[in-house]
């Protein structure tokens, strides 16, 4: 039973988080599993050391903190089946196999305070180790892994020693494997996910092996928040609206989801309207430490949202991986991975007043990016962590992707304590908590005197130094100060057409276009916003920006300002205690007011989903080639991906977000100029409507309650009455519908046999697409809208669907003949084939014709033709989409050659099967004279063993160009992929012969 600590003093819960969260009762039942007749002491760990990093297995139930109960929603009837004979076999196969953990001596005794034991746990001190003590916490945790999971067969003593030495090994680029503890997935991605899975286990038939061999070793968690669209808002029934027709695009999509929560085991699914995946995770399914049956260890988890690194805020290692890399861990095996190098980021003083938690990290995203963080952690340390709530961290946790680092960690402190009680976790549990991290040096407690830790890199930020900012026009690490904000947007009407341009002639500038909207007069200009959004979960999950932003709407009402009617906006919680604290404070009727009514609770406008806009807002637009901006509270904001008629997006604090629908544009000196004109006649400023840190910290304290959290987590287990009603069949296999057009069986397995294809290279291989630098999977992978006249709509149309119901690219990412239609299918691509020409096509080199990309790569497909892509710098920047690899391997593409890949891209790209390659440092295809017309061969040997991670290959034209290439198969695992055609051939092949 968990203890509530709603007594805490609320000056100690202000000072700790800045807001007041809570704790409660654990659910009466959890998630349980049939226990394993071995019932581990801990000398048999050894022979479970496959499951080490999951709890499958163990007889306790899945949540259980060594019989205390984390909370659990086993409600959701995600039933949960017994797994223990499958795992068996597992077990005794990879125990035939591996050796006895060789650190089997390091397991060391957790005492409870008032007698009796926690469990027991691999001591990293026991190893007596005095490099040990100088590594980041980060590494630390991946160090544990390594020993708890050690084996000498996945995971070697070699690997621990490389890891030991971080050091010195880390700027070696050596390989080594993690083991996470549970994956987590939203239902963009984890519906291609579930359909993969399932797809495997009519591979596994085919091929004569047992189906049930596919399923989740460790706990998988599936939270439904990408399908919410903001088709209705400034709405009083907006909510239920927008659920309504959610439900009837997404109905086959959530069926087959809640198929896979009853076919699978170990897999929960959080039906629609909950929240979002990472404020769910942070408040809710993160565990921070796990006990099972007696062992204790470190959560860890990937997701397939880049920005699962939400969670490193609560000081749980945590990262986005494609779904390819996701489907394996979840089927037991180790991530292979480049020990990272850490950069170690000090934090001093305090954010001066009215400066917000998304001023700081856009602050932060803009020194990282500078710096050059991809493929490193990131540790923020210092005597400002203090000042930083854990809400706060969270945020700067979450935009890890955007300044490009695998992690942005915050070691668990006094901070992290104070939040996991007030949000629900016990007494016993939170006491367990602290005493593993503190035993096994894990923990940092700032009253004591810091150790010195090393770091590959070093940076520093004293708070007081931020400025009140957004990020844009087109990235997300473009800052302009607030003070600078109206000379940077007409330094990007005047500049030429880029990141930070549009080239809009002078004499064009200023003009005015006048409309009609609904009966009553409107008009439109260059900058003028038509979105405003307070989405993401960036900031919904911070009570002090979102009260903040109720504090502006609230004092722009009562001085009679009030947002233009034709501007879009809109309010998504990332949960139902946000609604809860807005309605307590009677604040949430200023948002309503102001046309802010709340349209759902997900991902809406950070992720395209923000609904058409009105029809004449949107042909005054068209016709008259504005550049409309949008404002949001997200984090992401490339070109195309919020609205395709909105040009300029602009990531903003929800206070300003408000501030901006008030002022109806971004061509505003809020210093200087005047938002609007007040009831009384006189002109209204920024200043007059902005609250105080004072201000907002008042709100927090008297209205974010410690039951809003409790009962909002008591709700979420019980599912919607829409959501309950769904029936699905019990078969173990899918059974899949020809005529579906949301789910679709892929053609990955089609013919495999257990043999290996074996590596290639490519020979004659035309160019599909010549890009230059930050082509993002925004442009790559299918997202936001279906174009009436794309190939995907065609297809839809020929089967049936009415234009009404085409849905997104998202919701539809389930078929693969959709996607692989939806493939460079971006209105914003440029494609250096088309001289200059923006738009989701290409040209058909052989017969010169200009045609959509997929049909283009039909033809050459059908002729027997290999392609490949050119690309500049951070090819694959942005969201972790698997069909930003699964589209163009559809597509018959057969390589990448870039001047640089975004992390996640380059290891999906591989799991699919595509050589991802990197022009030498200084060349490109401009400075090696490639206009893309050429076709290359690519000399790579047909025998694995000959090549190496990392070797240069010779690439050739027919017009006798040669140059030299490094192919960026980083690992001998994914050498091995690569030999079998792919990560989940690789896993199949494997299991099959287990």
């Amino acid at each position: 039973m968990y203890m509530n600590t709603a007594s805490c003093s609320a000056s100690s819960l202000l000072r700790a988080s800045r807001a007041r969260f809570f704790s409660s009762s654990s659910s009466a039942v959890s998630r349980t599993f049939v226990s394993s007749p071995i019932r581990p002491s801990h000398h048999h760990f050894a022979s479970l050391r496959f499951l080490s990093s999951s709890s499958a297995a163990r007889s306790f139930p899945r949540w259980s903190h060594g019989g205390v109960h984390w909370r659990s929603p086993y409600t959701l009837r995600s039933q949960i089946r017994a797994v223990a004979p499958v795992i068996e076999q597992f077990q005794r196969k990879i125990a035939s196999m591996a050796s006895e953990n060789p650190f089997k001596a390091n397991l060391t005794s957790l005492p409870k305070p008032g007698g009796g034991e926690f469990g027991k746990f691999y001591s990293l001190p026991s190893l007596n180790d005095p490099r040990i003590d100088k590594l980041p916490y980060s590494i630390r945790i991946l160090l544990e892994s390594a020993i708890r999971n050690c084996d000498g067969f996945q995971v070697k003593k070699e690997d621990v020693e490389k890891i030991i030495d971080w050091e010195k090994s880390a700027p070696k680029q050596v390989e080594i494997p993690f083991k996470p503890a549970r994956v987590l997935l939203q239902d963009f991605t984890g519906v291609p996910a579930v359909v993969d899975l399932a797809c495997m286990r009519d591979a596994m038939n085919n091929l004569g092996s047992d189906s049930k061999k596919i399923n989740p070793l460790v706990p998988v968690d599936l939270v439904i928040d990408h399908s919410v669209q903001v088709d209705v808002a400034r709405s009083a029934n907006a909510v239920q609206a927008n659920m309504d027709l959610e439900f009837q695009r997404n109905k086959e999509r959530f069926a087959f989801l809640k198929w896979g929560s009853t076919a699978f085991h170990n897999m929960l699914v959080v039906p629609p309207g909950s929240g979002i995946v990472h404020q769910v995770n942070l408040e809710y399914l993160g565990r921070v430490v796990f006990n099972n049956d007696g062992l204790l260890y470190p959560d860890s988890v990937v997701g397939t949202d880049s920005h699962t690194t939400m969670i490193d805020g609560l000081g749980v290692a945590g990262w986005g991986v494609g779904g390819i890399e996701a489907e394996a861990t979840m089927l037991g095996q180790p991530m292979s991975m480049v020990l990272p190098g850490v950069v170690g980021f000090k934090l001093s003083g305090k954010l001066n007043d009215g400066v917000t938690a998304t001023d700081l990290v856009l602050t932060v995203t803009q020194i990282l990016r500078k710096h050059g963080v991809v493929g490193k952690f990131v540790e923020f340390y210092g005597d400002g962590m203090g000042e930083l709530s854990l809400a706060d961290r969270a945020t700067i946790a979450n935009m890890s992707p955007e300044y490009g680092a695998t992690m942005g960690f915050f070691p668990v402190d006094h901070v992290t304590l104070q939040y996991l009680k007030l949000t629900g976790r016990s007494d016993e549990t939170v006491s367990m908590i602290e005493s593993y991290l503190r035993a096994n040096k894990l923990f940092v407690d700032y009253n004591e005197p810091q150790s010195e830790r090393v770091y590959s890199s070093y940076l520093e930020l004293n708070l007081s130094e931020v400025e009140p900012c957004v990020s844009g026009p087109k990235r997300p690490h473009d800052r302009v100060t607030l003070k600078d904000m109206k000379s940077d947007w007409h330094a990007c009407l005047d500049s030429k057409v880029g990141f930070k341009g549009f080239a809009i002639p002078k004499e064009v500038q200023n003009k005015v276009v006048k409309f009609q909207f609904e009966g009553q007069p409107a008009e439109l200009k260059h900058g003028s916003v038509v979105i405003a959004a307070i989405t993401s979960c960036t900031n919904t999950s911070n009570p002090s920006v979102m009260l903040g932003a109720a504090l502006v709407a609230k004092k722009a009402s009562e001085l009679g300002l009030e947002v233009k009617p034709w501007v879009k906006t809109s309010l998504a919680p990332g949960s139902g205690v946000v609604t809860k604290y807005l309605l307590n404070s009677g604040l949430q009727k200023y948002f309503d007011q102001q046309g802010f009514h709340i349209v759902g609770y997900g991902c809406t406008t950070c992720i395209g989903n923000s609904g058409d806009l009105h029809e004449s807002v949107a042909s005054a637009i068209s016709e008259n080639d504005i550049v409309a901006a949008a404002v949001l509270s997200g984090n992401r904001n490339f070109e195309g991906r919020v609205h395709p008629l909105t040009r300029a997006n602009y990531l903003a604090s929800p206070p300003l977000v408000v501030a901006y629908a008030l002022a109806g544009t971004v061509d505003i000196d809020f210093d200087k100029e005047p938002i609007g004109t007040g009831k009384d006649g006189k002109s209204v400023y920024f200043r007059d409507i902005w609250p105080s840190t004072e201000e907002i910290a008042e709100v927090v304290q008297s209205s974010v309650l410690p039951d809003m959290f409790k009962s909002t987590y008591d709700s979420i287990t019980k599912g919607n009455p829409m959501w309950n009603q769904l029936s699905v069949p019990e078969s173990k296999l899918y059974s899949w519908d020809p005529n579906s057009t949301y789910i679709h069986e892929p053609p990955y397995f089609k013919g495999m046999t257990m043999d290996p294809p074996g590596a290639h290279g490519v020979k004659d291989a035309y160019c599909l697409l010549n890009f230059g630098d930050s082509i993002t999977t925004d442009h790559i992978s299918p997202a936001g809208s279906i174009n009436k006249d794309s190939p995907a709509a065609k297809y839809l149309l020929e089967r049936g669907v009415d234009r009404k119901d085409f849905n997104s690219y998202g919701s539809r990412r389930g078929n693969d003949e959709v996607m692989a239609r939806g493939t460079f299918a971006n209105i914003r691509l440029v494609n250096k084939l088309l001289n200059g020409e923006v738009g989701p096509k290409t040209v058909h080199i052989p017969s010169g014709e200009k045609l959509f990309v997929f049909d283009a790569a039909t033809r050459y497909k059908a002729d027997g033709h290999d392609t490949i892509v050119i690309a500049g710098a951070e090819y694959g920047s942005g969201s972790s989409r698997d069909w930003a690899a699964k589209g163009p391997m559809l597509l018959g593409v057969k390589a990448v050659i870039a001047k640089s890949f975004e992390r996640i891209h380059r290891s999906n790209l591989v799991g699919m099967g595509i050589i991802p390659l990197c022009f030498k440092a200084g060349e490109d295809a401009d400075t090696l004279g490639l206009t893309g017309h050429e076709r290359y061969t690519i000399d790579l040997p047909s025998n694995i063993s000959e090549i190496k991670p990392g070797q240069d290959v010779t690439v050739t034209t027919d017009n006798g160009k040669s140059f030299t290439c490094t192919v960026r198969f980083d690992t001998e695992v994914e050498l091995e992929y690569f030999n079998h055609g792919g990560i989940l051939q690789y896993v199949i092949r494997n299991l099959s012969k287990q």
